[in-house]
């Protein structure tokens, strides 16, 4: 889906935004490009709901190649929009592995290799291991370990795991130096005392004969083993040293990339934790970026930042002895298998602790996990493929997994860094707390690999939102749009089926050109290509019945269009559908089923009374049960689903008006191309396909979303269930257990008979259920209390109200509540009222609470309340309980009214 021009009714919260500030910089005399335009930045969400991604390629043939940490190996096609899963390979995933890393031969296009770092299950350790690929389908036998090396698994952690070829044709892949950093108070890890290996980096990052805390460098050979290639860190036969080291020091090099015409490599290095330097041990933790163009060691577990140096530390004696000499470093570790004396150690090109830093301000302060991205090299063609502008040539993108952060650093002819930079200000990176913003730049949670395509655009996985699997990883592209960008249609209308003659209100509401050009409207009748108005919002008259699209065509002054369509029915009145029971805002349990009774009229079918049984069997109600978070955990297909009329005449297992879903995704699962076409003909409709029922056209929905719908369908496998759905006037729905679930939405659609020629049509209504506890938070108007956060409320927010604050919670039916539990805490005391309608109402109940102990020790306290035949707001009030208190009252983590 393309977000640069969203739908606001789609995902409101993209639209373009304002410039970024940005340096310019002139290089060799030469003047310097404009600054971009940060409206020209397109951003296209291509696969979402990606559990724990990890690393991407874009294959010469544009397929998208990503790997997920549990072992998924999935591609996805931007030509259909389809992702599909080429493997799912065994991994070991404790202590941070899995499948780290993937890599595509230089020659894939005729050889098929890839190459992923894994973490296999029977080898306490890490494998590089080469498979064949198979149209897009991995061919699990016929892989070949290239390479393997032992990492101990007895502690927590560091493994890096990046694979890369390198513009020079060799492969590289990143290690980290696998030490448990917890018990060194934040700094050098370097214990060495009897049975503390795994407390100690220097047995691996500084050791010259070991793979770990390193980024090596091997050739693959044609039958599935390696060489070694010349200029690594060590030659070969050199003895206690390991050939393949290419850079040493290394505390977890996470993320590294390249610059493609220099062979120049790039690498972010994850810090240690101490928050201050000691003078006695040495410095604080910092994150490096490093620029390497010759092999070389740089300095952990002896130094860090710009070479600041650790003492050798007595772990038994809690003694600090002399520093470490960054000319001369010396590894006496006795679990050092390598050379004694290191090669000279390199300073950090960029490194920035968690505080500000004097040196780099730029990158703020908060959490660190430093990558290195790659270097962007411009190309002329990339003007028209969407690729970045030249005034990004020779940039570096740096981004930061944690903090998060993502910015170019900027390059002169040698490659010394000039300035650090902006990315965009079309995008945002809001880390872990922050809420997106309705209208706001696109949001960026974590950052975790980014590639620049062969178009030039940028190719990005977004890890989401917390430390495990989210919802909300996705994989994106960045393209950039120069020159005149076309108008963004969008068409509507009042009501879009009616008897004919039938009179359309039609709006291009929504419309808009972002250069600002002047445009003309055309409103066009199909199939018949008959234009209907030239106006921008017209009113038309249909006389003759049948299914229709109206398609707006939208022209700017420089010949640029946009067009947007819907669907009208003439000779079809829609149908009218009501909830008997319950009704709006009533009350659910969690556990329990919720009673639900319809009623239905048609102009051209009757009414339900009379044809109860017809009626029912074109009616569903669908429920969908939302956590106190708001969140919905259902995948994006099948969110898009349920805003179209799918489930009125398709269910998951079952055959209705259509074939049960799973029946075709069963039919097109693994077929070629088949995807491709069933977009179309949902689209397009089609006829004989299934029977001779036929599925009619939806020209409203865009290719992007349906293929989405088709990517869940295809994803749906027998006894694994959908969405909560029953077909029938009556019947029962069954709640979720779950405590958490706040909110329930009933939807109700009836999909009524047609009228020749004219098609069917479906109406939905749709009611909102509570759960009997309500969140003092959710509370519509509050006067005198404000929301806080806390973590021992529930969804860690309550409501602080003042002495004399209100809170009303609009139109409850009490009518079947007995009793009212309120869970409060409070350093006071106080009391809490609950009236009907008002502050002077009825009272319903009073809730008496005594001094807690404080503003976190929470107490329930239920008291009964009297019902009430009507629905009502209800409305809290705060009061003291004996004199009057000035401030704080009390802290209402939440409300529950209970069944008798």
């Amino acid at each position: 889906m393309t977000l640069l021009h969203a739908d606001p009714g789609f995902l409101g919260w993209v639209r373009p935004v304002a410039l970024a500030v940005g340096l310019v910089v002139t290089l060799s005399g030469a003047a310097a490009p404009t600054l971009p335009d940060d409206a020209r930045y397109q951003i296209d969400v291509l696969v979402e709901d990606l559990p724990q991604p990890m690393q991407l390629q874009v294959a010469p043939d544009g397929r998208i190649f990503f790997i997920e940490i549990g072992g998924k190996v999935k591609i996805h096609h931007p030509d259909t929009k389809q992702t599909v899963e080429a493997a799912s390979i065994p991994v070991f995933t404790g202590q941070e592995n899995g499948l780290l890393g993937m890599a595509l031969d230089p020659d894939f296009a005729k050889n098929q290799w890839i190459y992923l770092l894994h973490s296999p299950n029977n080898f306490k350790g890490q494998h590089i291991s080469r498979f064949v690929m198979k149209g897009d389908k991995l061919d699990v036998s016929s892989g070949k370990v290239l390479l393997s090396f032992e990492e101990q698994r007895e502690q927590c952690c560091h493994h890096a795991g990046c694979l890369r070829f390198g513009p020079d044709g060799f492969l590289y892949f990143s290690t980290g130096d696998n030490t448990n950093p917890f018990e060194s108070d934040g700094l050098a890890p370097i214990d060495d005392r009897p049975g503390r290996a795994p407390w100690d980096a220097a047995k691996s990052a500084a050791n010259t004969n070991d793979l770990r805390g390193k980024i090596n460098r091997i050739k693959p050979t044609p039958d599935g083993s390696y060489s070694i290639p010349s200029g690594n860190l060590f030659p070969p036969g050199t003895a206690k040293t390991r050939p393949e080291i290419y850079v040493m020091g290394c505390r977890n090099p996470w993320r590294f990339n390249f610059n493609v015409k220099t062979g120049t490599l790039y690498y972010g290095d994850v810090g240690n934790d101490a928050g201050g330097d000691s003078s006695e041990r040495g410095p604080r933790g910092y994150d490096l970026i490093n620029q390497v163009k010759k092999p070389a060691f740089y300095g952990w577990p002896l130094f860090r930042g710009n070479n600041f140096p650790y003492a050798d530390y007595d772990f038994e004696t809690k003694k600090a002895g002399a520093k470490f000499d960054p000319a001369k470093p010396i590894n006496d570790s006795p679990n050092n298998t390598g050379l004694r004396l290191l090669p000279p150690a390199q300073p950090g090109w960029i490194f920035y602790p968690a505080g500000n830093s004097q040196e780099f301000p730029e990158l703020g302060s908060g959490g660190r996990t430093a990558c290195a991205g790659p270097v962007f090299n411009w190309k002329p063609e990339f003007e028209k493929s969407g690729g970045f502008p030249r005034y990004y040539d020779q940039c570096l993108l740096i981004y930061d997994w944690s903090r998060p952060f993502l910015k170019w650093v900027r390059l002169d002819g040698s490659e010394k860094r000039v300035a650090i930079e902006p990315f965009s200000s079309a995008v945002k990176l809001l880390g872990e707390n922050a809420k997106a913003e309705p209208g706001g730049p696109f949001p960026l949670r974590r950052p975790v690999d980014m590639v620049f395509g062969g178009d030039g655009a940028l190719y990005l996985l977004d890890y989401g939102t917390t430390w495990g699997a989210n919802k909300d990883a996705k994989l994106i592209r960045i393209s950039y749009q120069p020159g005149n960008r076309a108008p963004v249609a969008q068409a509507s209308a009042k009501v879009t089926a009616g008897r004919e003659p039938f009179t359309a209100e039609l709006s291009s509401a929504g419309t808009n050109d972002v250069d600002g050009d002047k445009l003309s409207y055309e409103w066009w009748l199909l199939p018949e290509e008959k234009l209907l108005s030239k106006q921008a919002n017209p009113k038309v008259q249909l006389t003759v019945p049948g299914n229709f699209a109206v398609e707006l065509r939208v022209k700017d002054s420089k010949g640029a269009s946009g067009t947007a369509r819907l669907s009208l029915t003439v000779g079809n009145t829609p149908s009218e559908v009501r909830f008997d029971s319950p009704q709006d805002r009533d009350f659910f349990t969690p556990g329990k089923a919720v009673a639900f009774k319809l009623s239905v009229t048609d102009a051209e079918d009757g009414t339900s009374t009379e044809k109860a049984e017809d009626f029912a069997a074109r009616t569903v109600v669908t429920a969908e049960w939302q956590r106190a978070d708001g969140k919905v955990d259902l995948p994006p297909g099948q969110l898009r689903m349920k805003g179209s009329d799918c489930f009125a005449c398709h269910a998951v297992e079952q055959q209705i008006v259509g074939p049960a879903l799973v029946a075709i995704a069963d039919k097109y699962r693994g077929q070629e191309g088949a995807a491709a076409a069933t977009i179309q003909r949902i689209i397009k409709g089609s006829t004989g396909v299934w029977g001779q029922v036929p599925m009619l056209p939806h020209p409203q929905h865009t290719a992007d979303e349906v293929a989405m719908m088709v990517q869940w369908i295809f994803s749906l496998q027998k006894g694994a269930g959908g969405p909560a759905m029953v077909r029938g006037l009556s019947g029962e729905i069954l709640v979720p257990t779950e405590a958490m679930v706040r909110t329930g939405v009933l939807e109700a659609t009836y999909t009524d008979l047609g009228r020749a020629p004219a098609g069917t049509t479906s109406t939905k209504t749709i009611i909102r259920l509570l759960a009997r506890r309500i969140e003092a938070e959710s509370a519509e108007a509050v006067d005198g209390g404000k929301v806080n956060d806390q973590d021992g409320a529930s969804g860690k927010q309550s409501l602080k109200i003042l002495a004399t604050g209100t809170l009303r919670f609009p139109s409850l039916n009490l009518s079947d509540s007995a009793s009212v539990t309120c869970r409060v805490a409070s350093t006071t005391g106080g009391v809490l009222e609950l009236r009907a309608g008002s502050k002077t109402g009825k009272v319903l109940a009073v809730c008496v609470v005594k001094p807690t102990g404080g503003p976190d020790k929470w107490v329930e306290i239920n008291v009964e309340v009297k019902p009430t035949t009507e629905r009502t707001d209800v409305v809290v009030i705060g009061k003291s309980a004996d004199k009057p208190i000035k401030g704080e009252l009390m802290d209402i983590d939440w409300i529950q009214f209970n069944a008798p």
